[in-house]
């Protein structure tokens, strides 16, 4: 993210001379500054240019490089408590892996290439070492469409979880890129090398509260990261078609349930609502200008096995397990919070069918041949919880008793519930989530013990495997 970007240097304010200053130097020295101190204001004011030249240089080159942006972030939930984890300040990339070559060249053409017959897709798929992104290469990759992945591998929360993710990917046929999606010069040799006919674009800095600390890593993902994105596809020939991931965030302030894509939405709780509903108002730009055929789906509170561990249901997990207490929010009142939560089968499913239903784009080489679809989604479960029967679903399914703390919601940015409605996904792309929460979390929590704490698997005669997209 921009998060070491150096800042503009203030103006140097130049005092006035006085005629009282008492000089302790060597006489030379002293005579030279009686010189300068009379001499002309040209004079003076090139050697201040000269020396905020000089200082901002220097800032520039010590600050430190902004790290890449993609895919997931630190811990931190609407729900409870802030999981430990690194929640630090910056969000870095770990390192900039090198990319070009005949070697490189042949495995993103072999991973984007096209394996079913009929209809198949080629499709760049970013934040593929994320959550969502990686069940949605994986299946994608499954029915025989190319994929090949971008992510960046940012230490936003633990990078070992997205290199196990890659290795999953990999296993699948599927190639990940590392790169940044700000790097124009990347991007546009990805599509050079493949005439990409889909874009899923998945790659994000997410969470709510990580914005109060590092809100430049926000705007570098969310909004130039995107801008990045839709740049180098309304200049390829054939432009794709993009399906993106907005947010139920973007429905902000609005009490009225459940959230309709028809809502305001122009009411934003939190900087990161804010970016995703940038992103919204920037793919209009883009397909009215650029003719790009853009979909927006709108998740609602996803999770599942191989989940982002600044989530609430994961780090109640991992706190009921080592028996630390897990906080639990309530609204004024002592209101309810609750979420639409949705198991990532669904989600995939919803991905899907957004790609397979968009329609192509009109732009050919960056120039507008016709009108082209801007559709957006909503992609929930249409049920929420309350967050108290979630932390009672995992007792159960945990054997163990969480030490809850009923605090106040913080005002943080998160919001009291969310509740999608989603007949228009429904009606266009034929979604049908067919999760419950208990079924989900079930699957969750068999991938979480497996992972995380095989010999506890062990002990309780657990079986082996894995619920995956």
């Amino acid at each position: 993210m921009m998060d070491g970007s150096p800042s503009t240097p203030g103006k140097f304010k130049m005092e006035k001379p006085s005629h009282h200053h008492h000089f302790h130097h060597h006489p030379s020295t002293a005579r030279l500054l009686l010189r300068w101190h009379h001499s002309s204001p040209l004079s003076k004011f090139a050697f201040w240019a000269f020396l905020a030249i000089a200082v901002f240089a220097a800032l520039f080159l010590l600050s430190p490089r902004p790290p890449s942006a993609e895919a997931d972030p630190p811990p931190s939930s609407s729900l409870g408590g802030a999981a430990s984890g690194n929640g630090g300040q910056h969000r870095r990339s770990l390192r900039t892996a090198s990319w070009g070559g005949p070697a490189w060249e042949k495995r993103v053409r072999s991973s984007a290439r096209i394996r079913r017959q009929l209809g198949g897709f080629s499709v760049l798929v970013t934040g593929a070492a994320g959550f969502v992104g990686t069940h949605v290469s994986a299946a994608l990759k499954k029915r025989g469409d190319g994929v090949l992945g971008l992510d960046c591998f940012n230490d936003y929360y633990d990078p070992s979880l997205k290199r196990a993710r890659q290795a999953l990917l990999q296993r699948a046929g599927v190639f990940v890129v590392e790169g940044d999606v700000n790097d124009a010069l990347l991007l546009r040799k990805l599509f050079d090398v493949v005439p990409f006919t889909h874009v899923m674009h998945l790659a994000a800095q997410a969470g709510v509260r990580y914005a109060m600390t590092n809100p430049a890593s926000y705007v570098h993902s969310n909004v130039a990261g995107l801008v990045s994105l839709l740049e180098a596809a309304k200049s390829a020939d054939p432009q794709p078609a993009l399906v993106w991931a907005s947010s139920s965030s973007v429905y902000g302030l609005n009490s009225k349930v459940p959230f309709s894509e028809s809502d305001r939405t122009d009411r934003p709780a939190s900087l990161y609502a804010a970016t995703k509903k940038a992103g919204e108002e920037i793919a209009h730009v883009y397909n009215h200008i650029y003719g790009l055929s853009i979909t927006g789906l709108r998740f609602f509170t996803v999770y599942g096995p191989w989940g982002r561990p600044d989530m609430a249901y994961f780090f109640f997990t991992r706190n009921i397990l080592s028996g630390k207490p897990i906080s639990i929010f309530e609204g004024p009142g002592h209101a309810t919070v609750a979420r639409d939560f949705t198991y990532i089968d669904d989600i995939v499913r919803g991905c899907v069918a957004a790609l397979d239903t968009a329609g192509k784009s009109t732009g050919s080489g960056g120039k507008k041949r016709g009108p082209a679809p801007l559709r957006v989604y909503n992609l929930g479960n249409t049920s929420p919880v309350p967050v108290a029967d979630l932390v009672s679903i995992l007792e159960k399914l945990l054997g163990v008793k969480a030490i809850r703390r009923v605090v106040k919601m913080p005002r943080n940015g998160d919001v009291q519930f969310t509740h999608a409605n989603i007949s228009l996904a429904q009606r266009e792309l034929g979604y049908h989530p067919a999760t419950n929460l208990r079924t989900g979390l079930k699957r969750f929590v068999r991938w979480y013990l497996q992972y995380y704490q095989p010999n506890l698997v062990n002990k309780r005669g657990s079986k082996s495997g894995s619920s995956s997209s």
